[in-house]
């Protein structure tokens, strides 16, 4: 059918793949766009609690979260939720959107990104913070154009900081 070769078996252990930061929350590897025929890459997020990510928006690829432990705000465009372990959501590119901690406990969520590339731009982001490098803004967005991530300003982040008691963004 079509001569594309199904991609090889991957097996990711419970509790297996590369740990790092990305500031705010953090990121474990999974499934690169490798182990899929670039269709989709799967990370972790783990978000302590406060943590809110950056509003930004995506040109390449949409998101598909699912929420594996507490609780995790998402506000996309005009709408926003709150879901608790096993909740779902979609996040298309091209809307500015952020998620946080919404509870008082350490939360946890995948991300499936489609189509794959994106968590290249999470591994250059750990890398940095890795290397003992101080946030560097400069830097970040230097690494997000490459993956067509554009950051924005949004008019509705104070009162979601100020509503769940979150740690302001840097940079």
């Amino acid at each position: 059918m079509g001569g594309e070769e199904a991609p090889r078996l991957t097996v990711v252990q419970p509790g297996a793949g590369r740990q790092g930061s990305l500031g705010s929350i953090g990121v474990v590897f999974k499934l690169f766009g490798e182990h899929t025929n670039e269709q989709i890459s799967i990370v972790e997020h783990p978000f302590p609690v406060g943590a809110l990510v950056p509003p930004h928006m995506h040109t390449r690829e949409d998101e598909y979260s699912i929420v594996l432990e507490g609780e995790i705000g998402f506000r996309s465009g005009e709408r926003e939720a709150v879901l608790g372990a096993g909740g779902y959501i979609t996040k298309p590119r091209g809307e500015l959107h952020t998620m946080w901690n919404a509870g008082k406990i350490p939360a946890r969520m995948i991300e499936v990104i489609s189509p794959a590339g994106f968590e290249h731009f999470f591994w250059g982001v750990a890398d940095q913070l890795e290397a003992g490098a101080p946030f560097d803004p400069e830097a970040i967005g230097k690494l997000a154009a490459e993956y067509g991530l554009q950051f924005g300003e949004a008019p509705w982040l104070p009162d979601i900081i100020a509503r769940y008691g979150l740690t302001p963004p840097m940079g």
